[in-house]
């Protein structure tokens, strides 16, 4: 039996929420974005009106000012938006339970078996959809398809609120057109390569030779050639098989440049310590570290490592961060930003692979420390209690990236 297969995109999801939570933000224009004065200077979100004005998401704050001078920015507040994401998984868990997440705001769910009790997938789809509209206020857009890389394209091809259906038969009528950078993982880099070889479109890349794209590409030619053309037969995960989100990471563009390791060090730390906290707020650990950077004219890159155990201590997390800048900057270039994620989840207290070369009493103890420091942080302040590194510069020191929920969209760790 073919798969039936749905990706659920909760449009413009940040907007959403803040309308429907102040409804005088219904008919401006508005965006949800960093702090200008910080210089946090990036579209999160945007609603309609924002969007019809040409505002889009990932574009600099001054950017969106110009194109839409009455545009209201508004902070994002995430513990709201995962509350609301909570409800809408309630939702989808009422029909399968194979739902993965795909950010905060995005999800695939596998309904071959629901098709048998619910019916037309079609008619489900729209089900789903109202019913996030009536109980949740916000709406999602759904593409159903009978793979998780078209089910993608699907959601996004109409917007908002839409259902639409990609088939073996007219998934050359509807994808083959489509921007080749609008399939799934290509990013600016590759888009730009395929371009090189003559690749702007969808039906593009499905018609190339695949020898060709894996010598210019490597195998991920070969994994895209089989996107183009339907042929993906990813699974999607049982529901809490797998964490809610891929990764918590923060980043920050800081009040002034970064010119040598020290600075960039004081900035390390107060990162790396709001992502351990996160990562203990959520239950979580991860196994892979990644540094993300961008100098003063703009130009970025991200380099990651993998751990051979999972942690959510800020002391690890920090150490290994440091690690990866010190082997990559060299400052021809101050840097504007930092970032540090830890993605390759898994849930806190599940089984994990151990090793001689590690005392896991030292690892409770540490744990102990970080907690400790956790919970009079949230009774006394931020401040309260500091590392000794970050009063070495306190104009570098003075944020705290967990507390102000200052989130960067997941390109910012794509240079």
């Amino acid at each position: 039996m073919e798969r039936v297969i749905f990706h659920c995109d909760l449009n413009n999801f940040y907007a959403s929420v803040e309308c429907l939570h102040h409804p005088q933000y219904r008919n401006v224009p508005m965006a949800v974005g960093g702090d200008v004065e910080k210089r946090h200077g990036i579209i999160l979100a945007k609603n309609m009106l924002a969007k019809k004005a040409g505002v889009t998401t990932g574009e600099a704050l001054w950017q969106a000012m110009q194109k839409c001078p009455n545009l209201t920015i508004v902070k994002p507040n995430f513990s709201l938006y995962l509350r609301f994401s909570r409800l809408v998984r309630e939702i989808y868990a009422d029909y399968t339970d194979r739902i993965e997440s795909f950010g905060i705001d995005e999800v695939w769910m596998d309904v071959t078996e629901s098709a048998k009790l619910f019916g037309d997938p079609v008619e489900l789809a729209d089900t789903i959809r109202q019913r996030i509209k009536d109980e949740v206020g916000i709406t999602a857009s759904i593409g159903v398809s009978f793979n998780k890389v078209f089910a993608k394209l699907g959601s996004d091809y109409k917007k908002p609120d839409a259902t639409t259906v990609i088939t073996p038969q007219n998934m050359e009528h509807i994808v083959f057109p489509l921007p080749v950078e609008d399939l799934l993982y290509v990013g600016r880099a590759t888009t730009q390569k395929m371009h090189l070889m003559g690749i702007y479109t969808i039906g593009d890349c499905a018609r190339t030779d695949v020898g060709l794209l894996k010598r210019r590409l490597g195998q991920w030619g070969e994994y895209l050639w089989r996107f183009a053309n339907g042929l993906d037969n990813s699974p999607v995960l049982v529901h809490q098989q797998e964490p809610p989100v891929k990764s918590i990471g923060n980043s920050t563009t800081c009040p002034r440049d970064l010119a040598n390791l020290q600075d960039v060090k004081i900035v390390a730390f107060v990162l790396a310590e709001s992502v351990a906290a996160r990562l203990k707020e959520a239950h979580l650990m991860g196994s892979v570290i990644s540094v993300g950077v961008r100098d003063i004219h703009l130009h970025g890159y991200t380099r990651q490592i993998k751990l051979q155990q999972a942690t959510n201590l800020s002391d690890e997390i920090a150490k290994t961060a440091m690690e990866l800048f010190e082997s990559n900057i060299d400052f021809s270039t101050p840097l504007r930003s930092i970032g540090i994620k830890v993605s390759d989840l898994q849930v806190d207290g599940g089984p994990q692979q151990l090793t001689l070369f590690r005392d896991p009493h030292a690892q409770e103890r540490a744990l102990a420390l970080e907690t400790a420091i956790e919970k009079i942080r949230d009774k006394y302040g931020f401040t309260s209690v500091q590392r000794l590194v970050m009063k070495e510069d306190p104009l570098l020191s003075s944020f705290n990236p967990k507390h102000d929920h200052v989130i960067f969209p997941e390109s910012y760790f794509k240079g």
